[in-house]
């Protein structure tokens, strides 16, 4: 365990270095601050565009609105952010031979693995929950005692999907070489997720509903327990995609 807390402190102090933290943090702040102000400008911004003489009808905004936003903004460029900056995690150190030189030095693969999970976890979570905190007060001063049903348990279906797909993106690094590999690789699997949930039957069972539906719980058009599959679905897979890659970069030439 001692290689893995050395290792986890490296790849949290390098994560600093690159700025990686600071951008994540940055960006995620300014969904965070961005979201209540769209949901609230949005109807004036509307009518600034209109030509003279017409009028548009526009219902008053919401905290709804604002965690709309949110969900939008974090479930799609955050992600998506979040796993490029990531992109290099383990290709990179492979590519220059310092991980090489700690593996030959007794540092164990599976520590390896672990601490960078660990490392790209609190990463997202750190930077996650910078956005939520921000939207949160924003909202909760733009639109006072109004809180949208559900929003807990949406907020946490959104960071268990990023967890997942951390988690994937780590498993596909440690079966291909490259970065980009790893990219299309996820991306690929995100697209096939995308059109299982096609199926009726199958969507349920999908952990990408995790990071569609958090506005269908909002709404009430959902109900918290047709999230339960879903959330199941990728608590178990979490594990496995840990032991995958493991297993995988145990098994690995360098």
């Amino acid at each position: 365990m001692s290689g893995y807390y050395a290792f986890l402190k490296k790849e949290l102090l390098e994560s600093i270095r690159t700025y990686k933290l600071l951008i994540l943090i940055a960006v995620f702040f300014i969904f965070g601050m961005l979201s209540p102000l769209t949901a609230k400008l949005m109807p004036d911004l509307l009518s600034s565009f209109l030509p003279e003489g017409i009028t548009l009808t526009v219902a008053e905004p919401t905290a709804l609105d604002a965690w709309m936003q949110f969900f939008k903004n974090t479930s799609q460029m955050g992600l998506i952010l979040t796993v490029i900056l990531f992109s290099g995690i383990l290709g990179t150190e492979l590519t220059r031979g310092t991980l090489i030189n700690m593996l030959t030095k007794g540092l164990s693969r599976h520590a390896v693995i672990l601490s960078k999970l660990t490392a790209m976890i609190l990463l997202w979570t750190v930077s996650y929950m910078t956005a939520f905190v921000v939207t949160w007060g924003y909202t909760a001063y733009l639109f006072p005692n109004d809180v949208p049903p559900h929003l807990e348990l949406s907020v946490f279906c959104l960071w268990l999907f990023g967890t997942f797909l951390m988690t994937l993106f780590l498993f596909a690094a440690t079966l291909v070489k490259s970065s980009y590999g790893a990219l299309i690789l996820t991306g690929a699997v995100s697209a096939l997720l995308a059109m299982v949930n096609i199926a009726p039957l199958a969507q349920k069972y999908n952990p990408l509903i995790l990071a569609l539906n958090n506005t269908a719980l909002l709404t009430n058009a959902i109900q918290p327990s047709e999230m339960y599959s879903a959330l199941t679905v990728a608590s178990i897979c979490f594990p496995l995609l840990i032991a995958g890659a493991a297993v995988t970069f145990k098994k690995r030439l360098l």
